[in-house]
């Protein structure tokens, strides 16, 4: 059976990698992922979250911008071994990866929901019943194109002027909360 027939009309929680899952390093208050999987540092709170996501029937996808593999700061390859990590050690279904950068115009690097939608067509989701979580106003943007729930996760950098997410929390326990509470 093929994956989008075996999931369909699930709900998702897509979530932002860097700054979601794992710390980023905000520098002149932007934030930068790691470098190398030497020194991914997986958030604390991040694995109860997501377990509790699973267990409720959630399907967890990650959409991610990496474009220092288009400004030639990361390889692909260092982004995919990140990524196998957090496959490894968390309970996620997918991760996709735009490695575009702005001036690219591409349809999968957020704001643009081109990721969403991709999941969406693969897994069967159904977008409107799904939400999207992120630290970045353009995670926000990329939900609301889609038409998803969108959750900010609050931070000196989200750039929240930019966006008008439907739920600012403080952290992704407090996503995972919410989210959990829309199906009572």
């Amino acid at each position: 059976m093929a994956q989008g027939t075996e999931h369909s009309r699930k709900s998702a929680v897509f979530l932002d990698r860097d700054g979601v899952l794992i710390h980023a390093t905000v520098r002149d208050s932007v934030p930068h992922p790691p470098a190398s999987v030497d020194q991914v540092q997986i958030i604390d709170a991040a694995p109860a979250a997501l377990n509790e996501l699973r267990r409720a029937g959630h399907l967890l996808i990650v959409v991610t911008n990496q474009p220092d593999v288009a400004r030639g700061a990361q390889t692909r390859e260092g982004v995919d071994q990140i990524n196998r990590l957090l496959m490894a050690r968390l309970p996620l279904d997918q991760i996709y990866v735009c490695c575009h950068d702005t001036a690219d115009h591409c349809a999968c690097r957020k704001p643009a929901p081109g990721l969403l939608s991709d999941a969406a067509r693969q897994w069967g989701i159904d977008l409107a019943a799904s939400f999207m979580v992120g630290d970045r106003w353009s995670d926000v943007e990329a939900g609301r194109a889609a038409g998803c729930t969108t959750i900010l996760l609050d931070r000196d950098y989200s750039r929240r002027e930019r966006c008008t997410p439907n739920h600012v929390v403080a952290d992704l326990t407090e996503a995972a909360r919410l989210i959990l509470a829309y199906g009572k």
